[in-house]
């Protein structure tokens, strides 16, 4: 067989949000992998509202201008994976008795009827075998996933009127925990918190597959508007505040017309308090919602819920987020590392994009490990 006959098509990452469009596309250097081209396009208000596209032709057109302003090398690739909304899919663990993967395929889509609150003609339907960690079972774990027909057109329509030939559609979830988790497997649950534009992301991912996700309206530009209310800033200004001096120090900046302004110590603390205060109580009521309901896990041990938090998104690099929810919940919490899956060693960075740039980019840099591996 000749080898060009075997050869696979490229495929990049297309992360589509309500404010933005994110792209990341990998190349294998070596026994490693290493970012070949990304970029990052603000979509308008009224294109896309809480996960519903608005404007077919609009984010047509987006996409296309995304395509040419990619950075790093030129994107010449025309297979996509494209993230799907969170906040619109269904996602659940189920158990099946043991069968075979043509009798699953049929007794999945009758049982999925019981956890889907929509008609099963109306939605599309996939699912995925969730191998155990110890395989001691007497029965299969199977994740299932469903989005409403409706949702899922209106992006295939954009995405082939931008000449695009779609690979996979993904739901977030399943690109941020490729992204995040080391080799795809943790021995114990661990809460990824999506801290967005737009809203919060939790998922809890457990051995080889994600367990639980649900959506929290509380975002980073909340945090960023409160600050610049409280203090008579910008938002813009607003916005350096939370990124650069966080919660709880000290500091002074330099106004528009050129005065100096103190800020006492806990100010944006104090504002925010309230924000962060509702945000823990949700978290908590997920975990203990969580915690009430895994029959199906088999691995879990101390009845502890999760044993670390992993933060991504752009809100991520809020500074002492972390510290303020490990102090909360009593979790040890971290910044995640997008780049775990994909640099040798240690690296958490690359030149062309930051550590904390790379925050925003964990969806975009999951769908686009599928992209190279193939799965």
């Amino acid at each position: 067989m000749f080898e060009f006959l075997t050869l696979k098509p490229e495929v990049f990452g297309l992360d589509i949000s309500d404010s933005s469009l994110k792209i990341a596309k990998l190349e294998k250097n070596g026994k490693f992998l290493s970012l070949a081209s990304f970029g990052k396009t603000v979509i308008k208000p009224g294109v896309i509202e809480k996960g519903e596209v608005k404007d077919e032709k609009a984010l047509t057109e987006i996409i296309k201008e995304s395509l040419h302003k990619v950075s790093g090398k030129k994107l010449n690739a025309r297979y996509v994976i494209v993230s799907l909304p969170e906040k619109k899919s269904f996602l659940q663990v189920i158990q099946m008795p043991k069968m075979s993967e043509e009798e699953l395929k049929k007794a999945v889509y009758f049982e999925a009827e019981n956890y889907i609150p929509l008609p099963v003609e109306e939605v599309y339907l996939d699912f995925q075998i969730v191998a155990p960690v110890y395989d001691h079972l007497d029965h299969l774990d199977v994740l299932i996933v469903a989005f409403p027909k409706e949702t899922v057109d209106a992006y295939i329509n954009s995405l082939k009127k931008a000449g695009l030939n779609i690979k996979a559609l993904e739901i977030e979830s399943l690109a941020i925990t490729r992204a995040l988790i080391k080799n795809g497997l943790s021995p114990h649950p661990v809460l990824l918190i999506d801290l967005g534009e737009n809203g919060t992301g939790l998922m809890i991912f457990s051995g080889y597959s994600l367990r639980f996700t649900s959506f929290i309206p509380i975002s980073s530009k909340q945090f960023t508007k409160t600050i610049s209310d409280a203090l008579g800033v910008s938002f813009q200004e607003a916005e350096t505040l939370k990124l650069e001096h966080g919660l709880s120090k000290k500091y002074k900046i330099k106004m528009k017309n050129g005065i100096e302004k103190e800020i006492k110590p806990g100010k944006i603390f104090e504002a925010l308090l309230p924000l962060l205060t509702d945000l823990t109580k949700q978290i908590e009521k997920y975990l203990g919602y969580y915690n009430t309901h895994v029959f199906h896990e088999h691995f879990r041990q101390n009845g502890k819920v999760v044993e670390k938090i992993l933060i991504c998104g752009g809100g991520a690099n809020f500074k002492g987020i972390s510290q303020f929810l490990s102090l909360n919940l009593k979790v040890p919490t971290e910044l995640s590392n997008p780049w775990t899956n994909i640099l040798k060693g240690s690296l958490q960075e690359v030149p062309e994009l930051s550590f904390n740039q790379s925050q925003a980019f964990a969806c975009a840099l999951g769908l686009a490990l599928r992209g190279i591996k193939g799965k």
